[in-house]
């Protein structure tokens, strides 16, 4: 044909520098979009072939293969998919945002349902402009009788388009590139560019560097493939050693036969695995198949716990693979990653409105084709089909989840302790998988058992109920207490808990020896899922086990006010608190000195502003400090009680202080250097080695 120049047909004259520049926020992303319409076009050619409007050459092989030549600063990208007439370079490629892959659907939609189009040939060709001062396009269709074309544009709105000398079905984008882009020339930024964009194309993808040497192994005659290029025939003569056999007399042993082999062009590499696991049906994939492609796909030496393989074809297309990660909650960030995909295209990580908020700790896989993906495909277009496969999503973790404690409650309770913080996040962040998954919360107790918040709840009014004492009252009392507790609210069931069994060791030995238990919460969302629990059910309330003394801890008696008002003077006064608030009880523990308490309320305020960094705020301005709990049964105490004057008081006093704190929460610095150096002052004193 005759050379021809033309003007490209856009519909606004501004558009074309605001493709180059901003339509794609990672400028890398122009190899996606190459690949992508490569892998179109070959997808396209196998329709075509299974239709029987074209038959392959003996030697065909679907692929693509990547270039890259630092010495000229190009780039190309070579398919062998059906290629394009002059007409059709023209009206898909200078008809800017045009889908060839559109149309192709269109025409031969009755024919043939098999692989989607995953390329918009058009619009994401023009991504190649973001890297490069001029391409190129070669091209030969497949058409009989077609004429290679060549097709050039330097940036701006003109082109040339003539033709060329192809002499193969396919096309062949040769990007130069601009002085901004020379990492693209790269082989190994380019390797980078490719596994991160293009991992799981459909289409086998090589990657090569021009000019390069070439590369030879040398493999077992036998062991040749069709496609293998000889270079060289070798024959290996067998081998032998001389070595004494049973009767002490030296022979000659052959230790490696003879063997035939050839020299061959060493076998490039496909960069993409054409068929990755979660396109595969879950019966065809064993553990370790799943272990593996989260080693290779994550780059996690630790195994995933259990995982959910998603395979769904109605009402929409959805596949994908969800690992729950072995997490180490004391040094580990909760972050996860969910890749998606577009029919093997890799789009993006961690799209919100795809992957539900809490499943973003996750770790996964999504390969949706029915995506609604803007014209870039790098974001969602407003859909209600997308709330629905976010919807559906939830479900099958619920589902996966609650079949587990249901049929396999011992492996449930093995992954609790890592599954929870993903579990808790889930219920707090979406009502629907809360209440699938209420019943199947667990709580780990004093005794490290595993119970159901039924559990928890039952368990509290037993032991409860064995409390009571076995005094009787009389009818009036009976009857007086009925009509007080008619007139209140109903009691709530007080669940209490531990966040850390170390440092609240002391308040779980209390609690144990009256036969008391509590439930280990030591993740930092706990505090809000209790909060979302006690919402759920209003007759629970959760009470850390130093948020007060309760009554079972307590001899019944009446507690000397003047008593306590006096201790309250005198430890302020040798502690240099003025606003400490102290407690005088009658502990059933007679070796138990001193206990701090704190309410729970003002814990999950301070806890609420630590979180939301409120340092600046003072805690107490949602409630008091923490309050001193003196035993009045403990001879420490009755000492200070009867010896007020006496110079041994004020010591006594931060000693009792510290104790008591240290059981509740570690000492600060300062503190902890006068706690150390006043428990040597005392030792002195007891050898009576210092007045």
């Amino acid at each position: 044909m005759a050379a021809k120049h033309g003007s490209l047909s856009i519909n606004s004259e501004n558009i074309f520098p605001i493709i180059k520049k901003w339509l794609y926020s990672d400028h890398d992303i122009f190899v996606r979009e190459m690949v992508s319409n490569g892998c179109d076009a070959i997808t396209k050619l196998k329709k075509l072939e299974v239709m029987g409007e074209y038959s392959f050459p003996d030697d065909y092989k679907a692929q693509i293969n990547v270039i890259v030549n630092p010495e000229e600063k190009t780039l190309k990208f070579i398919d062998t998919g059906l290629g394009m007439t002059a007409d059709e370079v023209e009206e898909y490629i200078t008809q800017i945002a045009f889908s060839g892959a559109t149309e192709f659907l269109e025409k031969y939609k009755d024919k043939t349902t098999d692989d989607q189009m995953i390329g918009h040939f058009g619009l994401g060709f023009y991504s190649a402009f973001m890297v490069a001062d001029e391409v190129h396009i070669d091209t030969l269709s497949y058409k009989e009788g077609s004429t290679a074309v060549h097709w050039t544009c330097d940036g701006g709105t003109e082109y040339d388009i003539q033709d060329g000398n192809k002499n193969t079905v396919g096309t062949e984008i040769t990007l130069f590139l601009n002085e901004d882009s020379l990492e693209f020339s790269n082989e190994y930024r380019m390797r980078e560019v490719l596994e991160k964009y293009c991992s799981f194309m459909p289409v086998n993808i090589y990657l090569s560097k021009a000019n390069a040497e070439q590369e030879y192994e040398t493999i077992e005659e036998s062991d040749l493939r069709d496609d293998d290029v000889i270079v060289e025939r070798i024959h290996e003569e067998a081998k032998t050693e001389e070595k004494e056999n049973e009767n002490g007399e030296k022979e000659i042993v052959e230790v490696s036969p003879a063997k035939d082999k050839v020299k061959i062009n060493k076998r490039p590499v496909s960069l993409s695995d054409t068929h990755p696991l979660w396109t595969k049906h879950p019966n065809e994939c064993d553990d370790e198949d799943y272990r593996s492609f989260y080693r290779k796909v994550f780059l996690d030496y630790k195994e995933p716990l259990f995982w959910i393989h998603l395979n769904m074809d109605y009402p929409f297309n959805l596949k994908g693979i969800l690992y729950f990660p072995k997490i180490n909650t004391e040094y580990d960030s909760i972050e996860g990653t969910i890749k998606l995909y577009n029919n093997q295209v890799f789009i993006a990580d961690n799209i919100k409105e795809v992957i539900p908020e809490f499943l973003m700790l996750l770790k996964g896989v999504i390969d949706c084709p029915d995506l609604p993906l803007n014209v870039s495909r790098s974001a969602l277009q407003n859909d209600g089909f997308v709330q629905k496969i976010s919807e559906y999503i939830t479900k099958k973790v619920a589902d996966k989840l609650t079949g587990m404690c249901k049929t396999d409650r011992e492996s449930y309770e093995k992954y609790w302790d890592d599954i929870s913080p993903f579990i808790k996040f889930g219920c707090i962040k979406d009502q629907k998988f809360s209440e699938k998954m209420m019943d199947y919360i667990l709580f780990k107790n004093l005794d490290d058992q595993y119970l159901t918040l039924k559990d928890c709840i039952e368990k509290n009014k037993k032991e409860t109920d064995e409390s009571i004492t076995e005094e009787t009252t009389t009818e009036e009392q009976d009857k007086e207490n009925k009509e007080e507790n008619s007139e209140k609210e109903p009691k709530k069931t007080i669940l209490y808990y531990v966040t850390d069994p170390v440092q609240q060791s002391q308040y779980i030995n209390l609690f144990k020896e009256q036969g008391m238990d509590a439930v280990i919460l030591r993740h930092n969302i706990d505090t809000a899922f209790i909060s979302h629990l006690e919402q759920l059910n209003q007759e629970i309330r959760f009470q850390r086990i130093d948020a007060d003394v309760t009554d079972s801890l307590k001899e019944d008696a009446e507690t000397d006010e003047e008593l306590a008002k006096s201790l309250t003077e005198l430890f302020r006064k040798n502690l240099n608190k003025e606003k400490l608030e102290v407690k005088v009880e009658k502990l059933k523990n007679e070796n138990l000195s001193a206990m701090m308490t704190l309410s729970e309320d003002s814990r999950r305020m301070q806890e609420m502003m630590k979180m939301y960094n409120m340092y600046g705020m003072d805690p107490n301005m949602f409630g008091g400090d923490e309050t001193l709990v003196l035993n009045a049964n403990h001879p420490l105490v009755q000492f200070v009680v009867e010896h007020q004057d006496s110079q041994k008081v004020p010591i006594i006093c931060e000693q009792l202080y510290d104790l008591a704190m240290l059981s509740h929460k570690q000492l600060s610095p300062e503190e902890m250097t006068r706690f150390v150096n006043r428990s040597n002052e005392i030792m002195m004193m007891l050898t009576d080695m210092k007045a």
